[in-house]
Formats: structure tokens, sequence, C-alpha cells
């Protein structure tokens, strides 16, 4: 029997191989677009550790948020 998949799971998932992504282009190829890629892929994630109530998860999402946030602004 198949189950339907949520749609935060897949999120989640997601975001896990974007930050790996978002990791090696931060290192090797452009620091500017993998920072977009690693907000990108943090934000994505929240969602489903906020339905599990992983609390300690989404305090850490924050901050790396924000870190990223003030990459972006600050340049």
């Amino acid at each position: 029997m198949l189950t339907k998949t949520r749609i935060d799971v897949t999120m989640r998932v997601t975001g896990s191989v974007m930050v790996i992504v978002a990791y090696f282009v931060v290192l090797h190829v452009n620091t500017f677009m993998g920072v977009i890629m690693h907000t990108f892929a943090d934000a994505i994630s929240v969602p489903y550790f906020v339905r599990t109530k992983s609390w300690d998860v989404v305090l850490m999402l924050g901050f790396l948020l924000c870190i990223s946030a003030s990459k972006l602004w600050i340049g």
C-alpha cells in the first residue's frame, strides 16, 4: 500500500540536499549564490520541524537564517 507523503517532508528532504549543494557552491563556485541557496534550503525545512515540534532545530535554523541574511545584506 502506498502512503501519501506530506509536502513538508518533501520540503525537508529537498532542503537537506540543497544545504549540501550550497556548501559546495560556497566553497568552490560563488559565495553569494551559495548563501542564497543555503538560506532557501533552511527556510523550506522549517515547516517540517515546526510540525514535529522540534523547537531546538527551529531555533538553530532561525540563527542560521539570520547569519545568512546578514551576509546577503552586508555583502
